[in-house]
């Protein structure tokens, strides 16, 4: 199949993925480039549509091929400069159920930098986690900044969206729920603590922290001990610092 019109009905509802309010409505989204495609194949994602530069050769399932143009591929991707494939994903449920069987997971609450969300994603599939849980009003996992920076990792660990801290207790009232906090008198320096059995590791916002509510939910305070001339860390290496002492080590 070919398409070079950037007015294409198919092109024009490629382009509206770049949109949240699409990507919750058709539970698809977009994937900007060869890993990012591959990684998602991999991982058990189902492709609709891959759109390649005409010319090119990538060895996808050639039925969900479509052989466009550099103009076509520039209205479609969401970088200044278009790679030369593009893919429509359908978006991956995993269910509530599983979590019933997890040990190792951690919580990050009201995310709000794609990047960092994407690096955290990719760390938390090196470290093994068994599930990540967002919190509140975090951003979209979805959204190509996010899917870009988890290199292919996003889907290798079930995430999944929580709101209600009710169903917190529900899934991991018997877990060691760990809250990340700045040094206080209370606080359990990172070297010093030992992992339980089953963990739930809770990360706040860089600006805000961790609400009280989950900090109340907190079996345990754990800070990371650093120089005093450092006020702290960027969240993405925080959770990468912790999460290895935590799950590797």
């Amino acid at each position: 199949m070919e398409i070079t019109s950037v007015n294409n009905d198919l092109v024009k509802e490629t382009v509206k993925l770049q949109e949240k309010k699409h990507r919750d409505n058709t539970k698809k989204f977009l994937l900007e480039g060869y890993k990012a495609i591959e990684g998602a194949i991999l991982s058990g994602i189902e492709i609709e549509h891959i759109f390649i530069l005409k010319g090119k050769s990538f060895n996808f399932d050639e039925n969900k091929i479509i052989y466009t143009t550099e103009q076509v591929l520039k209205k479609i991707s969401t970088t200044n400069t278009a790679p030369e494939i593009i893919a429509i994903g359908k978006q991956k449920n995993f269910e509530l159920s599983y979590l019933k069987t997890a040990k190792k997971v951690a919580l990050f609450e009201n995310i709000n930098d794609l990047g960092n969300l994407g690096t955290i994603l990719r760390t938390s599939a090196a470290v093994g986690l068994d599930a990540i849980i967002l919190f509140g009003d975090t951003v979209d996992i979805y959204n190509p900044k996010c899917v870009r920076a988890s290199v292919g990792n996003l889907w290798k660990t079930p995430v999944y969206n929580i709101k209600n801290i009710h169903l917190l207790k529900e899934y991991f009232s018997d877990f060691d729920r760990i809250a990340t906090l700045p040094k206080l008198s209370d606080t359990v320096s990172l070297k010093d603590y030992k992992t339980k059995e089953k963990a739930l590791v809770m990360f706040g916002a860089e600006s805000t922290g961790l609400s009280e509510k989950l900090k109340d939910f907190a079996t345990t305070n754990l800070t990371i001990e650093m120089k005093n001339d450092v006020e702290s860390l960027n969240l993405s290496i925080s959770a990468g610092i912790v999460l290895y002492k935590l799950f590797l080590l």
